[in-house]
């Protein structure tokens, strides 16, 4: 990304408005990318054959208790670990053809002209990304084959095991359970500052009130607009 922008501000004199600003900026990526084919740690890629004998190689066993509390997150992270290894079995630039027209669905005129290809051609090189990615998983992952004995939740400590995951520090579900906390803290607040106080309220007042009064006072708190949001009701 810093390549990028540097690139994007020293060669800025370069766009000449033939096509959509962030249609020459995707471009640059591509190019910053494909480059890095130079770069060995960059470039490599994993034969489907091997990456699938990798995964036979871990032992199916069940998750530790010590990680009990926070084990849907941790398969959840084995999942999308394996997720993003069978992408590096992808070539580098079936792995920018795939992101560019399966996961942000570029519009055909976009990609093509980022590719510098014809819009045929790229549906073309999608199809073949497509069909390696989409038959590997039809024949080993247990999520979209249930014949398949794949399954994250067993290759999780296999996957603990040789460094793959690190359950303490967490990669791809970070984001994920920051929002979770951050949810709760909204919510928390909402009830302390909204549904306790009423709460107090209506117990301070119980003894003055009649059973109709106490009943009219705990539905009007349960209809108002704090709790409601709070509790999506």
């Amino acid at each position: 990304m810093q390549e990028t922008f540097i690139k994007v501000i020293t060669e800025l004199h370069k766009f000449k408005h033939k096509s959509e600003f962030k249609t020459w900026v995707y471009r640059i990526i591509k190019n910053l990318f494909l480059n890095t084919r130079r770069n060995k740690s960059y470039s490599h890629t994993i034969p489907w054959e091997e990456y699938g004998t990798g995964l036979s190689t871990i032992a199916d066993e069940e998750i530790d208790d010590v990680f009990s509390n926070n084990k849907k997150h941790i398969v959840e992270e084995a999942k999308l670990s394996c997720m993003k290894g069978m992408l590096l079995c992808l070539t580098p630039e079936q792995k920018i053809i795939y992101i560019m027209g399966e996961l942000f669905e570029i519009t055909d005129s976009i990609r093509s002209e980022v590719m510098e290809i014809t819009k045929a051609n790229f549906r073309k090189k999608l199809s073949r990304a497509r069909q390696q990615l989409y038959g590997f998983m039809n024949n080993k992952c247990g999520l979209i084959n249930v014949k398949n004995p794949c399954r994250c939740a067993r290759k999780t400590k296999g996957f603990i095991e040789k460094g793959y995951i690190d359950p303490k520090n967490l990669q791809f579900q970070t984001r994920t359970i920051a929002k979770i906390n951050q949810v709760v803290d909204e919510k928390l607040g909402v009830y302390e500052n909204e549904g306790y106080k009423a709460y107090q309220d209506l117990f301070q007042k119980h003894n003055y009130q009649s059973p109709d009064d106490n009943l009219a006072s705990l539905k009007k708190l349960l209809n108002s607009d704090p709790i409601r949001r709070a509790f999506d009701l």
